[in-house]
C-alpha cells in the first residue's frame, strides 16, 4: 500500500540546512501493523506526515496503492488523503462543540458519504451507547475510539496513527490496539503506528527504528518471525 524510495526531507538552506530524513526506505503491506519507534527528533512523524501527504518531501519517491504522489500537484493532495487515509493523532483532534457522532458524521461529509453510517462506526468502537455524548463527557479511551471511528469514516485503506495511545491510560491503550490491529487482520488495511509506547509493541507485525532521519533497524516480531 506505501512504497517510499530514497525519501529526504530537508528544511533550511546552505550551511543552516536541517536534514529530517535522509534517504528512507520502506514498504507498509495492507494487512499489516507497522510501528515506528525512535527517539523525539528522529524524524518518525515527519515520515508519517509524508506518508500521508501533509508534508511534501524535499526527493524521493512516494507511492500510495502504486500511485505516485511526491509530485502531485498541491491541489490534489486533498483528493489523495480524502480516498486513501484515516488519521488519528494523540490529541484526539474533536471538535468539542459536536456529539460523538456528530464529529463521525462530519468526516463522513467531507467525503460525500451518507452520515447515517457514523452511528454504525462508533458501534463497531464500542461506542454505540455515547453518540449523544459530547468530548467533555468522555474518557481518554473513549476520545481516542471516536477518532478511530472517525478515521474509519469512508473506509480507508491505510490508517496512519501518531501517538494514540500515548494519553491513555494502559487498558485504553490496549483497546485501542485491539481495534487497530483487528482493522489490519480482519479487514486488511495497512496501520501505521509511531509510538513510544512498549506496552502495545506486541501487537506490531513490524517494528521499524529510526534515528537521525533513517531507518536503522527494521524487525519482525516473533509471531510474525514464525
Amino acid at each position: 500500500m506505501i512504497e517510499i524510495r530514497d525519501l529526504v526531507k530537508s528544511y533550511g538552506s546552505g550551511n543552516s540546512v536541517v536534514h529530517a530524513l535522509c534517504g528512507v526506505d520502506l514498504n507498509v503491506a495492507a494487512g499489516e501493523v507497522l510501528m515506528m519507534m525512535g527517539p523525539s527528533g528522529s524524524g518518525k512523524t515527519t515520515l508519517l506526515s509524508i506518508m500521508g501527504c501533509i508534508l511534501r518531501a524535499t526527493s524521493g519517491s512516494v507511492k500510495i496503492d502504486g500511485l505516485e504522489v511526491a509530485n502531485l500537484r498541491e491541489n490534489k493532495l486533498p483528493e489523495v488523503r480524502l480516498k486513501h487515509f484515516g488519521f488519528i493523532f494523540q490529541g484526539f483532534n474533536l471538535f468539542p462543540a459536536l456529539t460523538a457522532r456528530e464529529n463521525v458524521e462530519l468526516a463522513l461529509k467531507l467525503k460525500g458519504m451518507s452520515k447515517k453510517t457514523a452511528a454504525t462506526l462508533l458501534e463497531q468502537v464500542g461506542l454505540g451507547d455515547k453518540l449523544k455524548s459530547y468530548p467533555s463527557d468522555l474518557s481518554g479511551g473513549q476520545k481516542q475510539r471516536v477518532a478511530i471511528a472517525r478515521a474509519l469514516a469512508g473506509d480507508p485503506p491505510i490508517i496512519l496513527a501518531d501517538e494514540p495511545t500515548a494519553a491513555l491510560d494502559s487498558q485504553s491503550g490496549l483497546t485501542v490496539m485491539e481495534i487497530l490491529s483487528g482493522l489490519a487482520r480482519e479487514r486488511q488495511r495497512a496501520v501505521v503506528v509511531v509510538t513510544h509506547d512498549n506496552r502495545v509493541l506486541r501487537f506490531a507485525d513490524r517494528i521499524v527504528h529510526i534515528a537521525d532521519g533513517r531507518v536503522v533497524d527494521g524487525e519482525l516480531t516473533e509471531e510474525r518471525a514464525a
